[in-house]
């Protein structure tokens, strides 16, 4: 196959980060777009055609669009919550050869709890195909290139890095679905601590080994409800996206300890910080990496373009600088390119590349099923108000109190 067609299953805020990407990608085109809301739809293809990355139909029916034999590869863009039953329709028309596909994406997180994750990877390696795990931060140009600087410099030279920090911040979700537990499966640790965490996995992984060479043996988290659970936030999350967090809240902060096993027998450590509740410029994301002579630092915020604007120029509420800016006036920094920075591109283009040579992607959906194995196990600590040693055998059956609707932000004094 010398062009990949990809189909978008959803067509909301991710999949536009997404089809921006699109215009820099080689030999690979959207040639399909399905969501139930044919606008939306409507919307993101006359985004992809303006940008030169093809000219998708639009499908309200996922068989219809499966069935396009243009479509040889589908990007899972949709709510979690849709999540599995989307992977049921692909890998069952996969199975009865009623597609063209050669393999299938989905967005972070992979799952809402083990139990899915594990469901979704079965089904889809029995169908027979391809499957790429869309974690983003680990392709951003920054990340790529400090795990390259720290192993080929200082880990070589000094010995291997021992811990890794990395937050996400931000004021909190665009859409409703996000701030609904039960729908989401639970609220910043989820929603961020995906990200975090695989970041700093990918960062402690010595590239010259397995990814499965870094065990992990012990993870310890807290989370808490600091600013949406309080007026007048409760009352402003009500009205905006009927999200009652008096009756049903979701943690909009987590902290989270994972202690790895190297294949030496080395412990590193991974801490990771997420929250919903942040207020600067915009999204804030930050890495560092400490080693023995070492250290790298990362941060989304700190660009080499900044804007001013004084108190006379007025602004229409807009994210035109930095995703989740929070005003615009005074001093923010702009990135020029968020598909690029935020690792979009080198992401959609490593698993475009991946498919047409039929390769297994380098970051798949058995790392998507590690991440909601960590997670898991960082909600049960949290409810336990203790450290766990990470043991995905006791998660099966296992639902956050917070994705049930039974968790208060009071447990946070509380331990089991």
């Amino acid at each position: 196959m010398e062009k990949l067609g990809v189909g978008f299953i959803g067509s909301g805020f991710v999949a536009r980060f997404h089809a921006s990407a699109w215009k820099y990608i080689k030999n690979s085109e959207i040639t399909a777009i399905y969501n139930v809301r044919e606008d939306s739809a409507r919307k993101l293809s006359a985004l992809v055609e303006s940008q030169g990355a093809g000219r998708p139909k639009t499908y309200t029916s996922l068989y219809e669009m499966l069935s396009d034999r243009s479509v040889n590869a589908v990007w899972i863009l949709n709510p979690n919550f849709a999540r599995l039953d989307v992977v049921k329709v692909i890998a069952e028309e996969a199975v009865q050869n009623r597609t063209d596909l050669i393999g299938v994406c989905c967005e972070k997180p992979l799952a809402r709890t083990a139990d899915e994750a594990e469901e979704m990877l079965e089904l889809i390696e029995k169908s027979g195909l391809l499957h790429g795990y869309l974690e983003n931060q680990v392709f951003s140009p920054a990340i790529v290139r400090g795990k390259e600087t720290v192993w080929s410099y200082g880990a070589k030279y000094t010995g291997r890095p021992y811990l890794a920090r990395a937050a996400e911040e931000h004021g909190g979700p665009h859409s409703p679905w996000f701030w609904n537990p039960k729908l989401s499966g639970g609220g910043a640790l989820l929603d961020m601590g995906c990200h975090s965490l695989e970041a700093n996995r990918h960062l402690l992984s010595n590239p010259d080994k397995p990814k499965a060479t870094l065990k992990p043996m012990i993870v310890q988290c807290a989370i808490a409800s600091l600013k949406w659970s309080q007026e007048p936030y409760l009352s402003k999350l009500k009205s905006a996206h009927n999200a009652d967090y008096r009756e049903s809240p979701a943690e909009d902060y987590a902290s989270t300890l994972v202690v790895y096993e190297d294949g030496d027998g080395s412990l590193v450590l991974s801490e990771a910080k997420t929250s919903w509740n942040f207020i600067g410029p915009g999204l804030r994301l930050t890495f560092e990496v400490l080693g023995p002579e070492y250290s790298i630092s990362i941060n989304s915020l700190q660009q080499e373009l900044n804007v001013f604007f004084s108190r006379n120029v007025s602004i229409p509420p807009t994210e035109d600088f930095v995703e989740k800016q929070a005003a615009e006036q005074g001093l923010m920094p702009v990135i020029p390119n968020e598909a690029i920075a935020y690792g979009y591109l080198n992401e959609d283009r490593h698993m475009v590349e991946s498919f047409l040579k039929t390769e297994m992607p380098d970051e798949n959906w058995r790392d998507g099923l590690l991440v909601t194995q960590l997670l898991m196990t960082a909600y049960m600590s949290a409810e336990k108000g203790r450290k766990i040693s990470f043991n995905p055998e006791t998660l099966k059956g296992f639902h956050p109190k917070v994705a049930l609707g039974e968790w208060k932000p009071k447990s946070l004094l509380e331990s089991e």
